[in-house]
């Protein structure tokens, strides 16, 4: 029997969120991002809970939030960025679920998050430099538990979610 649940992750900018919403109207599904859970739980911002309790502070309550949320059914789940740096968090998504791994280059990633003062991880001198880094890091991670691949810098968010409801209804 096919998961019943879409997970999406992938890069900060990518656009998990944003595809994230349609597609779990295309679905009709329930659309849940575990940061907007987190804070919602913390009552304070991501970076404030960077601020106060460090970045393992946070991942632990991701591996909480993931946890919890990705054990319910019928949801599409837009996760952060880093959820994949936890083996357990690794090991929950590939299980539970059908992991869609979003990709996009990295001057675009650039473009859409270099400002944005909401991402504790980028506010250094060199926010491009930070980005890089951490797909380094990441991407072989994001790889790892991915059932499919699909890349949002050569298609709009609707298309993408299009294609990924099809890979999906026809695993």
């Amino acid at each position: 029997m096919p998961p019943a649940n879409v997970f999406l992750v992938g890069p900060m900018g990518v656009g998990k969120t944003t595809v994230g919403r349609l597609l779990a109207e295309e679905l009709g599904y329930t659309f849940v991002d575990t940061d907007r859970e987190i804070e919602a739980r913390c009552g304070a911002d991501i970076p404030w809970i960077f601020d106060v309790e460090g970045e393992e502070g946070f991942r632990q309550r991701e591996v909480k939030a993931l946890d919890e949320l990705s054990g319910r059914e019928h949801i599409v789940l837009a996760t952060g960025g880093g959820i994949v740096l936890k083996p357990e968090n690794r090991e929950k998504l590939k299980s539970r679920g059908f992991v869609v791994y979003l990709t996009a280059h990295l001057d675009l990633l650039v473009e859409r998050t270099g400002k944005d003062k909401k991402r504790p991880l980028l506010q250094v001198d060199d926010p491009r430099k930070a980005l890089e880094k951490t797909l380094d890091i990441r991407d072989p991670l994001y790889r790892d538990v991915a059932t499919v691949v699909v890349p949002t810098d050569r298609q709009n968010p609707r298309q993408a979610a299009k294609e990924i409801a099809f890979a999906f209804k026809h695993q």
